[in-house]
């Protein structure tokens, strides 16, 4: 793997770190691919019960496109027509993202420094956001006359609502850490300084914690935004059949009885 994107596997969580801070994180091709391997390596890792995905630096979680290396490609595009540039959503945005949504663990980004454009998408397929009280989220697309992709379209309405996404879409501007926590962009907002640790400790929480029951938490949110209430109380009713019938359910009921602290295996 790319040394622009770090993967560290310990006591079931997977650490997945962007590491281009001279380049304030920003998505080349050797790093989109990179991450994409990574998220999908942790994704189906069954000894993997959380990941947490961060970035090197203190100024950007993740910036985007790079925009350098793109303008090289678009004139490449140009005189070959072969329009290939764009296949990166194809290619390596919609696989990172699937990845992190669909991922049957819970997913925490720790988000250091500026999110923009992908990197703000990327945050918000994750579960649970920790967010630096120094960092700021951007949509940026329609800054570089580009429309919403990395799933933005789909979670930050989701979000924020619809209103205030088109907003934020059709305006770009900074969306400071105290705002995003307001807006529930932020899941929590922490003093820079205490990110890292306040993140680990949030990820090895989950990461000991009941994962069927967490991968059905997220299944049956996901179901819900999409569907009726009758289909989601059919939903509810399978997801639960299946954690009811997971190893850990058990421990918890005997852990409750007992007055004890429950010891997850993730089954």
């Amino acid at each position: 793997m790319a040394d622009t994107v770090l993967y560290e596997v310990s006591d079931g969580l997977a650490t997945i770190t962007l590491n281009r801070p001279e380049a304030m994180n920003a998505l080349n091709i050797e790093t989109k691919v990179a991450l994409r391997d990574a998220v999908r390596s942790a994704a189906a890792d069954e000894a993997v019960r959380a990941v947490l995905l961060t970035a090197a630096g203190d100024r950007a979680f993740c910036v985007g496109q790079d925009l350098k290396e793109h303008i090289g490609l678009l004139a490449a595009d140009r005189e070959t027509g072969s329009g290939e540039t764009m296949s990166t959503v194809r290619e390596h945005y919609n696989p990172i993202v699937r990845a992190l949504a669909d991922a049957r663990k819970p997913v925490v980004a720790a988000v250091n420094g500026v999110a923009a454009g992908a990197g703000f998408g990327f945050a918000l397929a994750a579960d649970y956001r920790i967010v630096a009280d120094t960092a700021a989220f951007n949509t940026s697309f329609a800054g570089v006359a580009l429309t919403a992709d990395s799933g933005i379209s789909w979670t930050l309405p989701r979000v924020v609502g619809p209103g205030r996404a088109t907003d934020l879409l059709l305006f770009p501007r900074s969306i400071k850490a105290q705002e995003a926590y307001e807006l529930g962009i932020a899941n929590r907002v922490v003093p820079a300084a205490d990110l890292r640790a306040e993140a680990e400790k949030v990820a090895r929480t989950l990461a000991e914690g009941p994962t069927v029951a967490y991968a059905a938490l997220k299944e049956s949110v996901a179901f819900g935004l999409t569907h009726s209430l009758d289909e989601t109380l059919e939903k509810e009713d399978e997801l639960q059949s299946r954690a009811g019938s997971s190893e850990d359910h058990a421990t918890a009921v005997r852990a409750f009885v007992n007055k004890e602290t429950p010891n997850y295996s993730g089954r």
